[in-house]
């Protein structure tokens, strides 16, 4: 099997009522399937609203999306803030890193059971994120655990670390066909929750549509609350 890569461009915009359809943001993304089913997923995000966030990520990850290794660097209001090299083998998680405020520092996390998912914050990686959800038991709500982030800042702007999550929760909403920049697409829609008590503050509702096939490619995001951000897939390549 040869590997096969997609890439794309994912827009954000702000749906606040002052700044209604205002570009805050974009991401640039690559994602690889090598031919042992190692999915390699590079993205390079950019948040222009102040403190603006430059993050450069690559995670490396099973066909189940749990990760193997990985590194994020990241950059806040101007300056270097901080960027690590993440490994997850059988019963840990570890961590080298370099931050602006700690210095050089080794992270090491015993888990008893396997990481589940690396949350990095590219959006993404979102997309991938709905493949944890069981689909053979249909529409409903199903509860994530045993996953762990990079930062729990909701915008990613701090760190890198690895923080543990309690739970969250993903709930299958449906089938839909939606448009976005890149195209029109047969979609599944997915909205996250239940943050309340594992981050530093719960994250707003967030709705999420992927691709209805194999990529689970994200397509279009929205989250309501404080943020009233939205996000949508504006280009799109695959190669083969």
């Amino acid at each position: 099997m040869k590997h096969r890569t997609i890439r794309g461009y994912i827009k954000y915009t702000s749906k606040k009522p002052e700044r209604f359809d205002h570009e805050r943001g974009r991401e640039f993304f690559t994602l690889t399937t090598q031919n042992d089913n190692t999915l390699v997923m590079h993205a390079h995000c950019e948040i222009d609203d102040a403190p603006n966030v430059i993050r450069d990520v690559v995670i490396a990850m099973n066909s189940d999306m749990s990760p193997i290794d990985g590194s994020v660097r990241l950059s806040v209001s101007n300056e270097f803030e901080g960027s690590g090299w993440f490994r997850f083998e059988k019963g840990f998680a570890e961590l080298e890193v370099v931050n602006k405020d700690k210095g050089r520092t080794t992270e090491k996390v015993e888990t008893k059971t396997p990481v589940k998912w690396l949350q990095a914050h590219p959006i993404v990686g979102d997309g991938l994120l709905m493949k944890c959800y069981d689909l053979s038991k249909g529409l409903g709500k199903q509860m994530l655990k045993d996953f762990m982030l990079t930062s729990p800042d909701h915008r990613g702007a701090t760190g890198p670390m690895l923080f543990e999550m309690a739970q969250m929760s993903i709930e299958y909403l449906g089938r839909e066909v939606i448009t976005v920049g890149a195209g029109t697409f047969e979609s599944r829609h997915f909205a996250v929750g239940d943050t309340a008590g594992s981050l530093l503050e719960e994250h707003p509702p967030y709705h999420i549509w992927v691709t209805a096939d194999e990529d689970y490619l994200f397509l279009k995001a929205s989250a309501a609350g404080y943020m009233q951000t939205h996000y949508e897939l504006e280009q799109l390549e695959y190669f083969e």
